[in-house]
Order: structure tokens, then sequence, then C-alpha cells
């Protein structure tokens, strides 16, 4: 049952209200969407007094349950950005035992990310030590794994003594939904001597990684922001692979990135594999270039190659320019590839226009699609 106050305010929205008009109804307006939503602009200019008052109507008895409500989980953060600290000290009281609870439940997990951004170091160091029993159940929780990337962001490295429990889980959690983003979190917050371990584990599985639908955003993070010794060790995984690699759904994302991020040598043993005709006499080029995954590769690879190796790549993208218009045509019965086709060689063709060194080979291009 609604009280009467909380009636009057849903109804009348033509009254000012202030927040000491629903004093001694806090924890039901928070509980309230529109409840809630006044209480969390009015908290933005509460004046010390009105907030002490929403403190102690809230803390410690309903706090708990506040946080982990649709609605009330909001007020509670709101708390945590404008309260004192001593105020914060409160709520972090009564969150004391219940943490690993609060970081799997729904809401409950948006006002410990919350907490973890407001309140002091050594309040934080609470969080850690009730989480790090749990840690891996929670990395790979819908929503608990947003709480350890909270703290792998906020806390000094040194105090994450729980990192050590990922060691020998590289691939599980590498190869997780939620396991992946964390792992990502460490390698872009934590020093080398706490990565390092982690990193020596992934390399031993990179290849599974490549094509692993969550593993290649793992490796793929590591290629764009990881030191020059580990982006050289997964390009080496590469060479000899390029091609079937390319072809692959989730391992052609890591073909592209390598593309990007590799150096100016490695980058051409990438291109090169990709221009040699195979043993069987047969171009590597018109198979990128008919395959839905494989054709973004070769675009990438047009567009970062070094000027030299750009006009010989060009040179053989060309001629299959021809044999796809066939090929498109052939297979018109089997609409999908016959669109797919038919967007795709325009698509090709200006981009050789625009990677095209000198305007005459530009033109070349234009007359060799006609």
């Amino acid at each position: 049952m609604r009280s009467a106050q909380l009636d009057e305010f849903r109804a009348n929205k033509s009254r000012k209200w202030e927040l000491r008009d629903i004093f001694g109804y806090i924890v039901e307006f928070s509980g309230d969407q529109h409840g809630s939503r006044f209480i969390q602009q009015k908290l933005e200019s509460a004046t010390s007094e009105e907030m002490e008052i929403i403190f102690d109507e809230i803390v410690p008895q309903y706090a708990i349950q506040l946080m982990q409500d649709v609605f009330g989980n909001y007020v509670v953060q709101k708390m945590f950005e404008y309260g004192t600290s001593t105020q914060k000290g409160r709520l972090v009281a009564t969150m004391e035992g219940q943490i690993v609870g609060l970081s799997l439940q729904m809401y409950g997990c948006r006002v410990v990310q919350k907490a973890i951004e407001h309140i002091l170091p050594e309040q934080q160091i609470m969080f850690v030590q009730e989480l790090g029993p749990n840690v891996l159940k929670c990395v790979k929780d819908a929503n608990g794994n947003h709480v350890i990337q909270k703290l792998i962001e906020h806390v000094a490295p040194e105090r994450l003594a729980f990192v050590s429990a990922f060691r020998g889980s590289v691939y599980e959690l590498s190869t997780h939904p939620y396991g992946c983003r964390v792992l990502q979190r460490c390698f872009e917050y934590m020093p080398e001597e706490q990565t390092r371990p982690m990193l020596d584990e992934l390399h031993k599985y990179v290849p599974n990684l490549m094509v692993d639908q969550f593993g290649n955003y793992v490796v793929q993070f590591v290629l764009e922001h990881g030191k020059p010794q580990d982006r050289a060790m997964i390009i080496s995984k590469l060479n000899g692979q390029m091609y079937n690699m390319a072809k692959h759904k989730f391992a052609s994302n890591v073909c592209e990135k390598a593309l990007v991020c590799a150096d100016s040598d490695s980058r051409r043993l990438l291109i090169d594999e990709i221009m040699t005709p195979k043993q069987d006499g047969l171009s590597p080029i018109m198979g990128l270039m008919k395959d839905s995954f494989g054709n973004y590769v070769l675009q990438r690879a047009l567009t970062v190659a070094d000027a030299d190796q750009k006009e010989l790549l060009i040179s053989k993208v060309r001629p299959h320019l021809v044999n796809m218009r066939r090929y498109s045509s052939a297979y018109s019965k089997h609409l999908s590839a016959s669109t797919y086709i038919r967007a795709l060689v325009p698509l090709v063709e200006r981009l050789l226009e625009k990677c095209s060194p000198t305007e005459g080979v530009a033109e070349g291009a234009a007359e060799s699609s006609s």
C-alpha cells in the first residue's frame, strides 16, 4: 500500500515539491519510480542538513534493501556521489559481509561499482578482501564481472591480490563472455610483474584463441596495447596461417588488427603471404575476395601496405575483378552469394582507386572494370 503522501506526490504535478515535504517517507519514495527520480535530482543540491536526514532514514536499516531495488539503487548511488566521507563510511559499514551477494545482484552490483569510485582506499580494501575467495565466480557472472573490472580500474594493483587466482585459468577466462573483459582490464591497468605470468600463459593458446568468439578480443587487445615482444609473438603465430585465418569469422578480426598494429617488416610478410600463389598454383587473393570474412582482411591490407607493396597488391587484385563479375553471374541462382559479390566488386574498385599511387593506375582500374 502506498502512503497518502506518495499518492499525492504522484498525482499532484503542479505542486513544487521539496525534500522536506517527504521527510519520513524517504525509503518509500526511494522504491518508487517517480519518487526515486525526485530524490536523485534533489540530492545533487541538497543542504548538509537535508543530506543527513536522508542518510538517517535509510542507514542502516534499509540500505541493503534499497541497494538491491530496481529504483532504490539509484538513490544509494547518489548518496555515494554526494555524501560526506563520514556518511559514505556509514553506508559502507552496512555493506560489510554483503559485498559478494550485492556484486552478484542485478541492482546491487551497480551500487558496489559506484561505491568503489567514491570511497577511501582503505574502504576499497574491504571490498577486495570479501570478493577474493569468490573472485572467479564473480568474474564469470553477468553482474559480478563489472565489479571486478571496476576494482581493477580504481584500486592500486599491489592491493589486488585476487588477480593471482587468474593464473592457470587464462584460457578458460579468455574464452568466457565476461572473463575476456576482465583479462583485458588486467592487461590495461596492471603492471608487468602482475600481467607477465598471465601473458606467458596466453601465448600458449593464441592459435586457439584467435578462432574463439571471445578469445579473439583478448588477442586483439594485446596486439593493439601490448608490448612489442607480445605483439611479435602473436604475429609469428599468423605466419603460414594468414590465408586460413583470414577466412575465419573470428580470426579474420585478429588478422586485420595484426595488419594495422604490426611493424613494417612483419606487415610486409603477412601481406606477401596473401599475395603468394599456393602450392596448387591458385591465387589466395581470389579466395579472399570471394570470402565474406577474407575480403575485409584483403581490403585492410590494401589500406595499410607500404607504397611499393600496395602497388603490387593492386596489380594482383585488379585482374580478379573481372572473374568476380563472372562468378557473380554464374552463381546468380544463389541469391545471397550473388548479391554479396555484386555489392563487393564496386567496393573493391573504389578502394583500388583510393589506394592507387597515381591517377593513371586509378584510370586503368576504371577501364578494366568496364
